[in-house]
This record gives C-alpha cells, structure tokens and sequence, in this order.
C-alpha cells in the first residue's frame, strides 16, 4: 500500500452495519454545544449512499418532522457519527430515493423487506 492508503486504512470503522437506500436507520451523532457534548439520534429512510467503503463515503438519511421533510448527510468514519443502528429493511428498485422528495404522507412510505 503507498502512504495514502494506509493513512485512510487508520481512519476507517472496523463494524458498521450493512445497509443501503430504503432502509430505516437510527444514527447516534455528537453534537457539540459550547464545551459540552451530547448524543443526538436522527431516524429516517436512507435515501442515497456514496462512496462505497472508502474514508469518503457518505450517506444521506431523509425524515419528516411536523410535516417538513429534513435530510442530513452524515460521512460514514466520522468521529461524531457514535454509531447506526439500522430499524428495518426496505425494498426498493432504485440505489438513490430521490424521488421521495415529492411525495407526501402514505406515498411516501417504503415497504418492508424480509431478511432471510
């Protein structure tokens, strides 16, 4: 390996969980407030995943709060990000949910995957 790869081999999490677009996920965040810190949670549907295993990779995670669709992107080896827990399993047919953006209430919901 040259020098980059091993310096991105240190960042990197050992266990995360496997999940991809459609699926709910709990994301655990450190958020910091003047000196002090503390864990926020952000549940929602995984929209878009980039990156692939890289030190780069993101995900974005989309939830509807009080009738307002709120998106955050989280970089998946950030130290803030404590750890993710995935809810449950979607199906879907597309790698990136962005179509959900335009719909609304029961429209917009994801059927459930069986895990075998």
């Amino acid at each position: 390996m040259n020098v980059i790869e091993t310096i991105d081999a240190e960042g990197l999490k050992k266990s995360l969980p496997q999940f991809r677009a459609g699926d709910r996920v709990r994301v655990s965040v450190r958020v910091v407030e003047g000196d002090k810190s503390r864990i926020q949670m952000f549940e929602g549907d995984v929209i878009a995943r980039r990156g692939k295993e890289a030190l780069t990779a993101t995900f974005t995670v989309r939830k509807t709060s009080s009738g307002v669709g709120v998106e955050r992107t989280f970089p998946i080896h950030s130290p803030n990000v404590e750890k993710i827990d995935v809810v449950r399993f979607g199906q879907v047919r597309r790698a990136k949910l962005y179509y959900l953006r335009k719909l609304r209430g029961k429209k917009a919901r994801i059927p459930e995957r069986r895990v075998r």
